[in-house]
């Protein structure tokens, strides 16, 4: 279901996308609005789902794991309760960063983010060689990020 947005909901959440850090008081200066018509609309942006967690982004080069790979994964059986499964089974796992359901093509493309080769060998075995309705894997890993936004345009 799709929410209608104004004019000032817009402009709150290109604020808020660039910076969530800032205090309402600083957002309502930011986007020319009062304080409290900001909490509102804030608090009724977050309760539609449109709003769905204000997060810390983190330069995975300077604190995590340090292999990226993007993963195609074809199953066996493309029914809807295989494919729950398999995306039951991946959101579980820490380092999946992203799944998504695709067509045409494979059936899956995951993000993943791990320590080294070895761990992502392991993860490999665990998501894709021991399931018995994994058919295919492609694998490509990342040497070089050009570009990463979190950004919805609204």
């Amino acid at each position: 279901m799709e929410i209608d947005l104004d004019e000032l909901d817009r402009r709150i959440l290109n604020a808020l996308q660039a910076d969530a850090s800032q205090t309402n008081h600083q957002l309502a200066q930011q986007v020319h609005a009062s304080a409290p018509t900001c909490l509102r609309r804030v608090k009724r942006l977050t309760d539609a789902g449109v709003i769905t967690r204000q997060v810390a982004l983190v330069a995975p080069e300077l604190v995590g794991p340090r292999l990226m790979a993007i993963v195609e994964v074809t199953l066996d059986h493309q029914g809807a309760e295989r494919q729950v499964e398999f995306e039951t089974l991946v959101a579980g796992e820490p380092a999946v960063l992203q799944c998504y359901r695709v067509s045409p093509g494979p059936d899956f493309v995951l993000v993943v983010q791990v320590a080294d080769m070895a761990a992502y060998h392991a993860l490999a075995h665990q998501l894709f060689a021991a399931q018995k309705n994994v058919r295919n894997v492609r694998s490509y890993f990342s040497i070089h990020r050009s570009k990463f936004e979190t950004r919805i345009a609204v």
